[in-house]
């Protein structure tokens, strides 16, 4: 075999295989799936969800959370809760709910979604339902009529004026209530605080003024929230002690309090690179928040997490053919792809988001520098560097091979199909493409679906209104 195929440089570079990837006879393997036997049952392109992933990174985080609480004697409770606007689809939903976690919400429309769960009997009146987002009068109505039925839901306000709604419109004899905390935001963002929340230094005087005497509510969960995840950063352990400081200020007035929200989810692996010992965070996390309340004599509280793009992110992933390669000059090389990264993967285009990127088949031949490009007549349509490289290496196409070159984005489950509009017109008018199911059976054997077959011209011209 010769030094320079794409799996030699694959294996040099990278501790590789490694999960969920392995290679048998030059084809990717995902999760145990072999691709091109996907490829040979749908075409490409594709995009596929692996569901047992969703409940495995559930179980996981369940797991490490119970453990770390259990080394440091942590006397409260920890609720896994999933954030619905990472993916809202159907079989995402029943994937999480079958794996007994709660629920955060961002906007109107994930209540009816949520409605729905309860008829199929996926939540039940016991499920917290935490009310995220700066919430217009539609999205209020919406959380009272759930409150005033019975639901667990806890609106976690965003601001000030946002309680006068629920004073007037909640029947509910008693209803909790969250409070976000504004934290402020890292040195590189182009702002100071977060929009979203209420200032730090205001919070403790509005509890007084407008919850403590007030019967129709209690005050029970903090939210707080770091835009760029949990990171062992100094700005990340910065503001988790700022978020502490206000808990024990409000503890001490209000004895209802007994939860903290840490939202801000953890990262998911879009690098064969990627490193980030989960254990250590959570327990970190779990330790700082246990010592603080010792040595201040308060009972430690209980801990909601939300996690989106960890829940869904890694059971992804997008399939392409390569269709053409064009020489433009002396060194850049042009793989074109059968779809677009703008309506298919637009975190790659919108906020220069990186996947793992793989060759599906063909690792026996030699590699090259490439450049890819999507179908669109946008020049920014394009996929031209990976996380720990700025570029692209596939392999070389051979004119006298039958197989064409397939390659494959993975760990893409969550935000795409929100972020590109599913179901609507595309850039270009280039179709959404097919999406299918994976799962497992009884005997562990690989079942798959069609869930959306390619989008079709009649219904797009229907949306535009012919």
């Amino acid at each position: 075999m010769k030094d320079n195929t794409y799996k030699n440089l694959i294996e040099q570079t990278f501790n590789f295989p490694q999960e969920p990837f392995e290679v048998i006879d030059n084809e990717l393997y995902f999760n145990g799936i072999r691709l091109m036997d996907v490829i040979k049952q749908y075409q490409t392109p594709t995009k596929i969800s692996y569901l047992p992933k969703i409940g495995s990174q559930i179980q996981k985080a369940k797991r490490l959370f119970n453990v770390a609480m259990a080394k440091v004697d942590y006397k409260s409770k920890y609720f896994y809760c999933y954030c619905t606007k990472s993916s809202h689809f159907s079989f995402v939903l029943d994937e999480v709910l079958d794996n007994d976690v709660h629920i955060e919400t961002s906007s109107t429309f994930d209540i009816q979604i949520l409605r729905e769960q309860y008829k199929k009997k996926k939540i039940t009146k016991d499920t917290y339902i935490i009310c995220n987002g700066y919430k217009k009068t539609q999205y209020k109505q919406n959380i009272t009529e759930m409150i005033n039925e019975g639901f667990n839901v806890i609106p976690v306000l965003d601001h000030k004026d946002e309680l006068e709604y629920y004073n007037k419109h909640v029947k509910a004899p008693k209803t909790q209530l969250g409070i976000r905390i504004s934290t402020e935001e890292e040195p590189s963002f182009a702002f100071y605080s977060s929009r979203l929340g209420i200032r730090s230094n205001e919070i403790v005087d509005y509890y007084k003024q407008k919850i403590q005497d007030n019967p129709k509510f209690e005050l029970k969960l903090l939210h707080f929230f770091i835009n760029t995840g949990i990171k062992d950063t100094i700005y990340y352990w910065t503001e988790l002690i700022k978020c502490m400081n206000i808990y024990y200020e409000l503890k001490k007035i209000c004895p209802t309090l007994d939860s903290l929200n840490i939202g801000g989810g953890m990262p998911i692996c879009t690098s064969l690179g990627f490193e980030y010992d989960y254990e250590y965070m959570i327990e970190e996390i779990v330790e700082q928040i246990k010592s603080f309340c010792n040595e201040r004599e308060v009972l430690e509280p209980n801990i909601f997490t939300e996690f989106g793009s960890y829940t869904v992110g890694e059971s992804g992933a997008a399939l392409y053919s390569i269709i053409d390669s064009k020489q433009q000059n002396d060194r850049e090389t042009w793989y074109m792809i059968d779809s677009s990264f703008i309506t298919t993967l637009p975190d790659t285009w919108g906020i220069n988001q990186r996947f793992i990127l793989l060759a599906i088949n063909h690792w026996d031949k030699p590699y090259q520098p490439v450049n890819l490009g999507g179908l669109t007549c946008d020049s920014m349509d394009y996929y031209a560097a990976e996380a720990h490289t700025n570029q692209v290496f596939l392999p070389k196409l051979d004119p006298k091979e039958k197989v064409p070159l397939y390659i494959g984005f993975f760990h893409t489950g969550a935000y795409q199909e929100a972020l590109s509009g599913y179901g609507g017109t595309q850039h270009c008018l280039i179709p959404a493409p097919k999406h299918v199911l994976i799962d497992r059976d009884e005997d562990n054997e690989i079942t798959t679906k069609l869930f959306a077959k390619e989008q079709s011209y009649k219904s797009m011209l229907k949306i535009l209104g012919y």
